[in-house]
């Protein structure tokens, strides 16, 4: 078995901590916990014919006084770029964040995760933001964690990434 580390990556109240809680239990709750500093979950994951252990480090929202600190990126092997889709706000968030971890990190695998598709009609994401995310070159699945959309095809779609994907690597978005 391999491990691999992945962090949750993204503003305030974005979903991670939710993503994760759906992805590792398989539950959603309505209560709303800020997460301080890191929170750390486990699971196991079978990719092909290789079984990956997922380290998940989710890291406190970016937005105000938060910011991320960068030794809890070292050591990742691919991240989920977190965005609400209901604050237009939090997309501006995740492009900053996506450049410190870039220049952490580098070239590793992640996906943009514009959640809470489950209030769709609330969106101030726009179609036109999807698609400049995705001129980049970058991946980005709708998901919510509420409803479970998408949750799990995410984790393992990066976990893919990881196993695969070498720096510098054209399946490698950046």
């Amino acid at each position: 078995m391999i491990s691999k580390k992945v962090c949750m990556l993204g503003g305030y109240a974005v979903g991670k901590t939710s993503l994760v809680k759906r992805f590792v239990h398989g539950v959603f709750s309505e209560k709303y916990l800020t997460t301080i500093g890191v929170k750390i979950d486990k699971k196991e994951v079978r990719v092909g014919d290789v079984d990956v252990s997922l380290v998940l480090w989710d890291l406190a929202g970016e937005d105000g006084f938060e910011k991320v600190r960068l030794s809890y990126l070292r050591g990742a092997s691919g991240y989920l770029l977190v965005v609400d889709g209901t604050r237009r706000v939090s997309l501006e968030v995740a492009l900053e964040v996506q450049k410190k971890a870039q220049a952490t990190l580098g070239d590793v695998p992640f996906l943009v995760l514009l959640n809470k598709s489950d209030v769709r009609d609330q969106w101030t994401v726009l179609p036109v933001d999807i698609q400049t995310l995705e001129a980049r070159g970058w991946r980005v699945l709708i998901t919510s964690a509420k409803e479970g959309l998408s949750v799990e095809e995410a984790f393992l779609q990066l976990s893919r990434d990881m196993i695969t994907a070498k720096p510098g690597d054209a399946s490698v978005p950046g």
